[in-house]
């Protein structure tokens, strides 16, 4: 089985183009912190596909936390200079949004307006049903 799941953010803007045949997809990098030590971070490079790929480009930006499920994805290829290489990419099946672009955002559950106690109205014990 092939599955992994990480919560982080977004160190870059997220790049979005198309194949040659007109499929849409999205790449961004996500930094992770390691659980026990908070000050060593992993980075997962991501590739989302499809619709998928055109809603992370529009609603993601650096610095946004995003929660990934997907497959690792191993390449291994010689360089120009002869050198063989390693690339790791985690194809995303899921991509969950966890904070807004930016504070103009529509809300959603994730990203609820604030509202002060001094703008609440008061209610009555009198008005409650139960």
């Amino acid at each position: 089985m092939n599955k992994i799941q990480i919560i982080g953010r977004l160190t870059a803007d997220p790049e979005l183009r198309s194949t040659g045949s007109g499929v849409q997809v999205c790449s961004f990098t996500v930094a992770v912190n390691r659980r026990f030590n908070r000050e060593e971070t992993d980075f997962f490079p991501v590739t989302v596909w499809r619709e998928a790929a055109v809603n992370c480009n529009k609603f993601l930006a650096k610095g946004s936390q995003v929660g990934v499920c997907g497959s690792l994805q191993i390449r291994r290829y010689d360089d120009k200079d002869g050198i063989k290489r390693t690339a790791i990419d985690l194809q995303a099946d899921e991509v969950e949004f966890l904070s807004a672009r930016n504070e103009s955002a529509p809300a959603s559950p994730n990203n609820k307006p604030e509202v002060k106690v001094s703008e609440l109205d008061e209610v009555e014990d009198d008005d409650m049903p139960f």
